[in-house]
């Protein structure tokens, strides 16, 4: 190797050398390799050798350039590791610190009703299904035996979604889960015994009333389904949710396009002073009855082989008479004043109540 290239290799060893960080050996790659760089020109300038001296001249370039290559590589390679032993030393966690004395993360009060009636239900032997939010009209009502003409089928009470499905279906934000009950009986074989939470939409706004809210709906199919089995099912979750073993539940002839016979429950309160189960008066809390036998057909089940029992009820309703919460909009107006006087703590879960 001629003295140049020695004196190359040796200015080139120094700088690496002296590198402290990647950019400054990232400096010194282009420098010496670069398209402007000292090995580079010295490669170019190779055809002025004279022939004879070419040969020995042109493998002594090649052995440097290797030979810098690889320095610069290792240089680079060392680099990177005492930068990654930086940052692991400066990011290293000190466990023996005390913890941060800051307010603790809660459950809302929506999220904690719904873990209960999971807990509640799941020991009555049901499963919990979900759907979409957004639904075809035929799911949302015309499979339920809900007419054309019935007011909840106008826009000034549901969201219709512009367009059309796949089927050529009018899309709308359910206004109920009952969908996600025609949903498990299409694709499910009875015996079915469901419970369906999740969010609901309707056009409507006020103290006690929300555009957005959460329901929950039960459905039993089976043979010989009866409404007393509907009854104990009811006065249980009720009885076990608000904690009052003798809460007294009443059921009222009512109406419901989708179950026949159909029922609106009541309970016990007091209407001076709100307090549950007591006072001589009745609050409606629910809707109920038993599967209408066009919506078992129209879900391809044989309405004279199984029978079934359906009900509904609003989770911030329920909610809200149980927690004794004044105003439904303050569950969604995100202000943690509000959740941590309402809220639950996470590490509390769901405990079923004694009987159930």
């Amino acid at each position: 190797m001629t003295d140049d290239l020695l004196a190359l290799k040796t200015e080139t060893d120094a700088a690496l050398a002296a590198a402290g960080d990647l950019r400054a050996w990232d400096a010194v790659r282009v420098a010496v390799l670069g398209r402007n760089g000292s090995l580079t020109g010295l490669l170019k300038e190779l055809g002025k050798v004279a022939p004879e001296e070419r040969r020995a001249r042109g493998a002594a370039l090649n052995d440097l350039k290797e030979a810098l290559t690889a320095a610069i590589d290792a240089r680079r390679a060392s680099l990177e590791e005492a930068a990654l032993e930086a940052r692991l030393a400066g990011e290293r966690m000190d466990v023996t610190l005390p913890p941060r004395l800051s307010p603790a993360g809660l459950v809302h009060p929506i999220s904690r009703t719904m873990e209960e009636m999971a807990a509640l239900f799941g020991a009555m032997g049901f499963a919990i299904a979900e759907g979409p939010d957004i639904e075809d009209d035929w799911r949302n009502f015309g499979a339920l035996n809900i007419p054309a003409h019935h007011p909840a089928r106008q826009d000034m009470d549901t969201f219709y979604v512009p367009g059309l499905d796949a089927d050529g279906r009018q899309r709308v934000l359910r206004t109920h889960t009952s969908p996600v009950q025609v949903r498990t009986m299409l694709n499910q074989e009875p015996p079915i015994r469901v419970i369906v939470p999740g969010r609901t939409y309707r056009a409507d706004h006020d103290a006690t009333h929300s555009p957005m809210f959460h329901q929950v709906e039960g459905l039993v199919i089976d043979r010989g389904i009866t409404l007393g089995h509907l009854k104990g099912c009811l006065i249980d979750f009720l009885r076990a949710f608000f904690g009052i073993d003798t809460l007294p539940v009443r059921f009222r002839s009512s109406y419901f396009p989708f179950t026949e016979p159909s029922m609106e429950v009541d309970i016990g309160w007091n209407r001076k002073t709100g307090e549950l189960g007591g006072g001589g008066d009745w609050l409606e809390i629910l809707g109920s009855g038993m599967v209408h036998p066009k919506v078992l057909a129209n879900c391809g089940i044989d309405p004279r082989e199984w029978q079934g029992f359906a009900f509904g009820m609003g989770i911030e309703r329920v909610t809200m008479l149980k927690h004794g919460i004044p105003d439904l909009r303050p569950f969604y107006e995100s202000d943690i004043r509000w959740l941590r006087h309402y809220g639950f703590s996470a590490l509390a879960p769901a405990m079923l109540h004694e009987g159930v």
